[in-house]
């Protein structure tokens, strides 16, 4: 079982940055990752619909055979992940907006959290922020359209900055010195946002947490790869294969188009 594969899970694109993060800190295991780009973004839809898609999405990456699956995305993580760990005898990694780093770190007691709707309504992410924020100045942003260009191929696209400067603009006048990126898609904005932010204001999302937090449960579950040899990471897409190839710098990366 060892020797079997990661599985990773997203609602498109975005989860590469989770991926780059247990690729770097286990280059020794082998992944498969799954992009759900046809049903991006997952922020909109109702809980019921995300964890019917987690549902489909978990049970193709077993029938891969994968020995754990991360569940690379915000929104699923805080709708569907307790009904993945109920009903799947594998070990799952979610992920959570990184509010208690940014409630620690910020010294103006002012952050920003910019995520999806659906996390943001969600009983996890109230919980999760009531527990670590109770005295600080919040300001929570719904990213609307920032999914879908980054899934598009628009990620440096004038639109995407203007839409940039729009949310955090309400943050900088509460004086903010943390902006939490509670999506995995929003990872790849960070070259934008360090334009857009003073230098001051630290940029916290969950990837490395993740990656430490999947070697911790593959070590306590036995897991770890054992073989001197690594298959090679695979990448699915129901969506377009050069958004994959665009994020991943790699010519040597395996991508395929899936009818899911």
């Amino acid at each position: 079982m060892s020797s079997k594969p990661i599985g990773i899970f997203d609602s498109g694109v975005g989860g590469l940055s989770i991926w780059s993060e247990i690729h770097q800190l286990l280059p020794m295991e082998s992944t498969v990752y799954l992009s759900d780009s046809k049903h991006a973004p997952y922020g909109p839809k109702g809980k019921e619909a995300i964890i019917n898609l987690s549902i489909k999405n978990t049970e193709w990456l077993m029938n891969q055979g994968c020995k754990l699956i991360v569940v690379a995305c915000n929104t699923a993580t805080t709708n569907a992940i307790d009904t993945l760990r109920k009903n799947y005898p594998i070990p799952f990694i979610g992920i959570e907006p990184a509010i208690k780093p940014a409630a620690l770190q910020s010294k103006s007691k002012a952050i920003g959290i910019l995520a999806t709707k659906g996390t943001l309504s969600s009983q996890l992410f109230h919980e999760t922020s009531q527990l670590y924020s109770s005295d600080l100045i919040v300001i929570e942003q719904v990213g609307n359209g920032i999914v879908e260009l980054i899934e598009n191929g628009a990620l440096y696209s004038d639109e995407m900055k203007h839409l940039l400067q729009s949310y955090l603009q309400p943050m900088l006048d509460a004086e903010i010195d943390c902006l939490v990126l509670g999506c995995t898609h929003y990872h790849f904005l960070t070259p934008i946002l360090k334009q857009l932010l003073p230098k001051h204001v630290k940029i916290i999302d969950s990837g490395k947490a993740v990656a430490k937090q999947t070697k911790a449960v593959l070590e306590s579950n036995i897991l770890l790869n054992t073989k001197t040899s690594v298959e090679p990471n695979r990448f699915y897409t129901n969506g377009e294969e050069n958004v994959i190839a665009s994020l991943l710098k790699s010519e040597t990366a395996s991508i395929k188009k899936l009818a899911f």
